[in-house]
Order: C-alpha cells, then structure tokens, then sequence
C-alpha cells in the first residue's frame, strides 16, 4: 500500500527537482509531510493535553507513577527509532513504508485508551503508541532532509515544525472542547483522537511519495544500501557525534512537558478544565517562530541556536521558581517554553542532516534522536521520583542547576574549533 505513489505526486516531486528550474525552497515533498504531522499531532496532543490529569486526578496515580508513564512516552520511542532510521535506509529509501507503519500503529492505540484503567494497561498501550512514533519519526525526517537543497534545510525543517505545531495547536482545543461537550468526555476525547490519527494515515498514503531524489546531494541515487554497520559506525564522525552527546546531555536535564504544565497549573491555581489550554502557550509561540528562527539556523550556527534555545528554556525554569505566580508568570513561561521549542526541534534535524551523507539520512536522524529520547526518558523518571521525595518546586530547582551546567559543558563541545569540513561530512 505504502509503495504505490500516485501520478499526482510524482509530478508534484519531478516539479521539485526540474532541471534548469531552481529548486524550491521548501519543497512539495515537505508540505505534505507537514499536512500528516499536522492531523497526527491534533490526534497526539488531544490525548496528551489531558492525560497528566486522567492518570493524576482521575485515577490517582502518584508522580512517581506519571513519571513512569510519561518516561514510557519519551523512552520506548527511542528504543525501536534506531531501527526505523536503518530500515528506512536499508530499504532503498523506501521511507515512506516505514514511516507509514509507524503512523498506522499509532493511530491503531488511541481507541485502546478507552480500555485502559490501569498503570500497566495504560504503559502497554502507550509503549505500543510510542513504538510507532519511534518509528515513523527518523523516516519523515530523513525525506525532508533528502527533498530540500541543503542551505534551506533549517527553513524546510522550520516549516514542517510550524505545521506540526499548528496540529499540537488544535488539539488541545478540540480536547478541551470535546470535554466541555460531553459526559465522559476522557472516553470522547480518545475516541475522537483515534479517527483523526486514521486520517493522518490516509493523507501520507495519497499525497506523499515513495522513493525521493537527494537534492544537491554528492552521493547517487542508487547506492549501495547501508549495512548495519554502517549505520551503527556514523558515531564515528565526529561532528555527529559531538551532536548525539549534546543532544543527550541537555535531554537529561530537560523537565518534560507534561510535568512543567503541572507546575504551572498548580503555581497558578489553575481550574482542571483549563489544564487542557496550557500547551496552547507553547504551540502558539512555537508556531510563530519556528519558520523564522530556522530560517536563521540557515545564515547562522544551528549548533549555537541549538544552545541558546536551552538559555532560554533555563530562564523558563526560574520564572517558575520565581515568587512571581498568577495569569501573567504562566503566560511568561509558556512564551520561554514554545521558544525553547522553536530554536531546537527543527534545528537540531537541521544540523543533523548536514553532518551525514545521504544514503544513511534515516539512521543519522535516529543516532541523535535517540540519544535525547533516552535521556529525556531518564530525565522523566528522575524528576518524578525527586518530586515524590523533595516536591516540584525542590526536584525543578535541581533539574535547572544541572540544565545550567550541562550547557556550559555543551558551549565548548560545540565550540567553532571542533568544525568538520562540508568535504568530510559528504565523503
């Protein structure tokens, strides 16, 4: 299913990629994937605006117990996104198989919420969700990397994220309103998220091709296909690797989202029914500077951007631990939150691709996003247990020291000395 590309599309990609014609700057190719992660993200973000208050409030779990769940969220993606990265590649670039399976289990997990009322039926389910974010997500990054001229990946990158933030901007919407509409309004809220997640499927199916044309890449289209040791040995190039070990580094001490959006509700003294509204903040500021600051990844250091989009996710911290509470701190935040966001997802696959050759995009893609997916998953069970014993406010000031210290140590990892040259990169 996934290996049949439509008259339509092909044309769209040959328009791309036409000799004598310059290539656009955020190709075709790009847009669709955006138009997926945009339905996907509001069918994601519906279940994920609601779920630290389903397993906290509606079920009484622990944070220990969230912190666990919300590790499997982070974690057990980054367990199987190695594998979707080399598939990808191995297969000819047949990304778009793998990246389609990844969607389609995903989208086969939402209506399982409606059975699930138990921390290990709700793990179960979530890992099965996360496995097919794993994925799909090294895949679709990798075919926006191999459709875009690589001066413009940090804007193609910027504007996949703006529409994949537009969705994470929806969803939170349609759940808060699907909640306010209804009596079981958990139970609506997953089931809504599951049809939305089947149309997510059906778009990358119809209007996203199979097979992609490197742009302005050195290696051929049919090269050899990558080994898994080859994959594997990418760390050895060591602006890749330099990447992988920030990317970790700094994921081990950043607070996830879902944990700092209960921090804000409860220094705020927010209304349950409000809840579902904070990631709003974050996509909303997130959606407006994703496209310009990867834009200026494109005529800057993307590894810089990188770093200083942590900057301001560590002032972030303070103002949450500032005596400074009410409507106006949480709207503080959440603009520092979705810049943070903005200066770092897209910039970081931007960063990645050009330090990677072509044929193993897929799996340079996975190397770096596992790395922070494992650390981040670290992170997730640490600051649940640490707000178990100490509290939030004690376990968020620890996180924000250690934040502090770990991007020092990145500023001279990634410090302009350490360049590789474009002739090594591409070799």
């Amino acid at each position: 299913m996934y290996l049949a590309d439509s008259r339509s599309t092909k044309a769209a990609v040959a328009q791309d990629t036409r000799p004598g014609r310059r290539p656009a700057a955020v190709p075709g190719t790009v847009l669709a994937l955006g138009a997926v992660s945009l339905i996907t993200d509001v069918s994601s973000e519906m279940v994920t605006a609601v779920l630290p208050l389903y397993v906290v409030a509606g079920l009484g779990l622990s944070p220990l117990g969230f912190g666990l769940l919300d590790g499997i969220n982070n974690g057990v993606g980054a367990l199987v996104r190695l594998a979707g990265g080399h598939l990808a590649d191995r297969g000819g670039r047949r990304h778009k198989v793998v990246a389609g399976l990844g969607y389609g289990l995903s989208a086969l997990c939402k209506p399982l919420l409606l059975l699930a009322h138990t921390l290990p039926v709700i793990g179960a389910v979530l890992a099965a969700d996360r496995t097919g974010k794993g994925l799909r997500t090294a895949p679709r990054d990798a075919m926006i990397s191999l459709a875009t001229e690589p001066e413009h990946r940090g804007r193609a990158f910027g504007v996949h994220r703006a529409m994949d933030t537009t969705g994470a901007l929806l969803g939170p919407l349609v759940a808060f309103a699907v909640l306010r509409a209804t009596v079981d309004g958990y139970d609506a809220v997953f089931t809504v998220s599951g049809c939305v997640a089947a149309l997510g499927v059906l778009v990358l199916v119809l209007f996203v091709p199979g097979r992609i044309t490197p742009a302005g890449a050195a290696v051929p289209p049919e090269a050899a296909r990558p080994a898994l040791r080859d994959s594997l040995g990418l760390l050895r190039r060591p602006e890749l690797r330099r990447l992988t070990f920030c990317a970790a580094l700094l994921g081990l001490t950043t607070v996830s989202d879902s944990f700092l959006y209960l921090l804000l509700q409860r220094a705020g003294d927010l209304s349950a029914d409000l809840f579902p509204l904070l990631p709003l903040g974050t996509a909303a500021v997130f959606l407006l500077l994703a496209v310009p600051l990867g834009a200026l990844a494109d005529r800057l250091d993307r590894r810089r951007l990188f770093l200083a989009g942590h900057g301001v996710l560590l002032l972030g911290y303070g103002l949450v631990l500032s005596p400074w509470h009410g409507i106006p701190a949480v709207v503080a935040v959440l603009v520092l939150h979705g810049t943070f966001y903005a200066a770092t997802d897209g910039v970081l696959a931007a960063a990645t691709a050009g330090a990677v050759p072509a044929q193993h995009q897929g799996a340079g893609q996975a190397l770096v996003g596992t790395g922070q997916a494992l650390a981040r998953f670290t992170c997730s069970l640490a600051f649940g247990a640490a707000w178990s014993l100490w509290g939030g406010r004690t376990a968020l000031a620890v996180t924000a020291a250690a934040l502090a210290v770990s991007a020092v140590v990145a500023f001279f990892v990634l410090r302009p000395t350490a360049d590789v040259s474009l002739a090594e990169v591409s070799a």
